[in-house]
């Protein structure tokens, strides 16, 4: 096991998120995570877009890459794709990862590369003082719905299981220790995943608190199946109390795999011999 502190930015740290809010413990249950899964900072990459779940990767000592609004799903294929070694993981809200990034998110589960998302799922946009968000519940009201949410939630355990995503789990900020367990097997698993972590917005969401969260959610018991693609379906679409854990699995093709760069050696581009030939001929057709 890494030294938990490795993973600590050095120096003194202004955290920019409001006391309480649910991206501390996710951050706690992503660096506790990391050290037990053996893994050093550098062997670490993680992504980001807006938002401010998307800081996450400025609180953890290891690579990262803040990028533009809802394409963090992109840039972090791309890295994994340069560099198959990499541990790659990608974090931002229900914003960033299911309306600007929506599109990315949808054709990324369907591509399969080798990632793990957090998706901080608080129903709400926290950077912009409260709008609604995708996955804001019917009636919700904020400074955009003065009247209450009539458009139907976003449902990403439902997309995610009906695109056939390699490993789609649910996850609660009030509860780090199996968190940190959901983030270990996903980071584990070979393939895309996607943990829809829920967490309160302490500011701008009075509704989902981690109260509420407790009393509407339940761990998954050890006699579910999660290979069972319906089962999993129909856990999608439970409301009362929303299913926490493993979801489903599935073994698919892995996105860099395929890729003709790597048929013949594993080696990350970084490591290879430029070929100065053929890129100047490259570069001439663009001229």
């Amino acid at each position: 096991m890494t030294d938990l502190k490795l993973f600590d930015v050095p120096g003194p740290v202004d955290i920019m998120w409001c006391p309480g809010c649910g991206n501390f413990p996710i951050l706690e249950a992503v660096k506790k995570a990391l050290a037990e899964l053996d893994l050093k900072p550098q062997e670490v990459l993680i992504c980001s877009g807006i938002g401010q779940a998307a800081k996450l990767n400025h609180y953890v000592n290891t690579h990262f890459l803040h990028g533009l609004h809802g394409r963090s799903i992109s840039n972090a294929t791309g890295a994994k794709a340069a560099n198959p070694r990499l541990v790659v993981l990608d974090v931002g809200g229900d914003g960033d990862m299911y309306a600007e990034g929506g599109n990315h998110m949808i054709h990324t589960i369907r591509r399969n590369p080798d990632i793990t998302v957090l998706a901080h799922d608080n129903r709400v946009y926290g950077l912009t003082k409260g709008q609604a968000s995708p996955t804001s519940p019917l009636g919700f009201v904020s400074p955009t719905t003065p009247k209450g949410v009539t458009s139907v939630p976003f449902n990403p355990i439902a997309v995610a299981v009906a695109l056939d995503a390699s490993f789609v789990a649910q996850a609660s900020a009030g509860d780090i220790e199996q968190t940190k367990e959901i983030i270990k097997k996903a980071v584990s698993h070979k393939g895309f995943s996607l943990i829809n972590v829920l967490q309160p917005c302490v500011t701008f969401n009075r509704v989902n608190t981690y109260q509420w969260f407790k009393q509407h959610t339940y761990y998954l018991g050890d006699d579910y199946d999660p290979t069972d693609r319906m089962a999993a379906m129909r856990k999608a679409f439970e409301t009362e109390k929303l299913p926490l854990g493993v979801i489903y699995v599935r073994e698919k093709e892995v996105f860099e795999e395929t890729l003709p760069a790597y048929k013949a050696s594993s080696a990350p581009l970084y490591e290879r011999d430029v070929v100065w030939d053929r890129l100047n001929k490259l570069l001439e057709n663009y001229a």
